[in-house]
């Protein structure tokens, strides 16, 4: 894939969740330590994924797709080998031409509409099994509207009044924030970055350079994977990525239960 198509995916649609912080809160509040979430799985020069058993990591298509082959990923700071990638049979690469007309026009009905019918989930099987670590388990219910989700990611951050710009950094610091799932349904859930007065103590929206990071849901005392970061509307904020206001879609696996099911049991 060319550079400037790589790029203009992650920062324009697949807006993948970093941590974008409230403009009036202290950046230190959001940065935590890799004991946060020992499971989060760092892939070749940007993006995430989280190890759900063992042997099995699970990403974003399009975190991985764009990179010609992938050896090994980090996972604890330790490197562990891959031994095969299974992604999504309904994942949907866009045309440069779609994503050329957008850029153009800065109409990006079309775009968005083809990015709301694929299937952005891959996952990838380790050589070894990793036995220090614990997988994380999959939310599996499908009540994401309204609930408290925590986001973690590395990458791009700044904050809901001036957000980011494109060039910045695609892997900072560990941060996590909160938000509330605005919409779910399908293979989505969203939420929005909201202004101050009406935000979470800790509220963040989505930045670039994360995608396929956890989005978790706590259900008794356990914070659970419900989604994978995937790709947030632009357009929601005046052509400035990380503003209040920002919408940001979420891969939902309460919909692709039996999809890593076949894949992970036809592995064994």
């Amino acid at each position: 894939m060319p550079r400037i198509l790589f790029f203009t995916l992650l920062v324009v649609s697949f807006s993948a969740s970093a941590i974008v912080i409230r403009h009036d809160v202290d950046d230190s509040k959001y940065r935590v330590q890799a004991t946060e979430f020992p499971a989060l799985a760092d892939m070749p020069g940007e993006g995430h994924g989280v190890l759900i058993a063992p042997q099995w990591v699970i990403t974003a298509a399009h975190a991985i797709s764009w990179q010609s082959e992938i050896k090994q990923i980090m996972v604890g700071g330790i490197a562990r080998a891959v031994e095969r990638i299974e992604i999504h049979s309904g994942y949907k690469a866009p045309p440069q031409q779609l994503l050329q007309q957008a850029l153009a026009t800065w109409d990006w009905t079309l775009f968005r509409a083809l990015l709301a019918s694929s299937d952005d989930i891959a996952l990838l099987k380790l050589a070894q099994p990793i036995t220090d670590i614990p997988p994380v388990a999959i939310y599996n219910s499908n009540n994401e509207f309204g609930q408290t989700v925590k986001v973690i990611g590395k990458g791009a951050t700044g904050n809901g009044v001036g957000g980011y710009e494109f060039s910045s950094s695609h892997r900072t610091e560990l941060r996590r924030a909160y938000n509330t799932v605005s919409s779910a349904d399908g293979r989505w859930f969203c939420y929005v970055f909201d202004n101050p007065a009406d935000a979470l103590p800790l509220e963040g929206g989505s930045g670039s350079g994360d995608s396929g990071g956890p989005v978790l849901i706590e259900a008794e005392q356990e914070w659970l994977l419900a989604g994978l970061t995937s790709w947030s509307d632009l357009q929601s904020t005046n052509r400035t990525p990380g503003r209040y206001g920002q919408v940001s879609c979420n891969v939902r696996l309460s919909h692709y239960q039996q999809w890593i099911e076949s894949i992970i049991s036809a592995q064994l």
